[in-house]
């Protein structure tokens, strides 16, 4: 593990992270590998960071608490709304036995897949779609997480989480969210409690918000 990892890491325990197998896999995955070039003297700060399309990454001890509520086994077959450039989607990758992951935009897909590629990380798969459709033709999935806000859980992804399963997402109107946790129990979400609150873009799509 480089010096910038080992910052980074202790930055999350500060932040409260408790379980080992995520802290261990932010000491896996270089997060300077999953950034833009002009960004890599910033990838250990525990800072989001500007990516194209006005996207951002996601702030790592914030990932982190929301990777933490997931609570994954390694078993999992997990679906990830918001590739970005892929760091979230190494990091479920090491976590859980399948990953599938939904880019709103094919030029951040392809960043990602080339990250994922050079980190020989096979079980991750990045498709270009609309994330608030889900993925149906893989359902269903034990975990999901939703790397942007919305008001409300999408019906589709309801619907294709497992009973049992656990999914994170930002509800709120983008830019002041509660990160919540729901657990499917037969065939409905319970609210679970709120993980932490954050500052997320839009989930946009057809059961999102609508295209700006």
């Amino acid at each position: 593990m480089g010096a910038g990892a080992e910052t980074l890491v202790g930055t999350l325990t500060a932040a409260g992270v408790r379980d080992e197998r995520v802290i261990e896999a932010f000491r896996l995955i270089p997060r300077h590998e999953f950034v833009p070039p002009e960004q890599r003297h910033r990838a250990y700060d525990d800072v989001p960071l500007p990516i194209p399309r006005d996207q951002v990454t996601t702030q790592p001890s914030l990932m982190a608490r929301m990777v933490e509520g997931m609570a994954l086994d390694g078993n999992e077959r997990v679906l990830e709304i918001g590739t970005g450039y892929g760091f979230q989607t190494a990091i479920l990758a090491t976590l859980a036995r399948v990953v599938w992951s939904i880019e709103r935009w094919p030029e951040l897909m392809e960043s990602a897949r080339s990250s994922l590629k050079r980190r020989q990380i096979d079980t991750a798969h990045v498709v270009v779609g609309d994330g608030t459709h889900g993925l149906a033709e893989q359902a269903p999935f034990d975990a999901i997480v939703v790397a942007a806000a919305f008001t409300q859980v999408p019906g589709a992804l309801a619907e294709q989480l497992a009973p049992g399963g656990r999914l994170v997402q930002p509800i709120g109107p983008g830019g002041r969210e509660d990160v919540v946790l729901y657990v499917k129990e037969r065939s409905a979400l319970r609210r679970v409690g709120v993980i932490v609150k954050a500052h997320f873009v839009r989930l946009v799509g057809e059961h999102g918000f609508p295209t700006d």
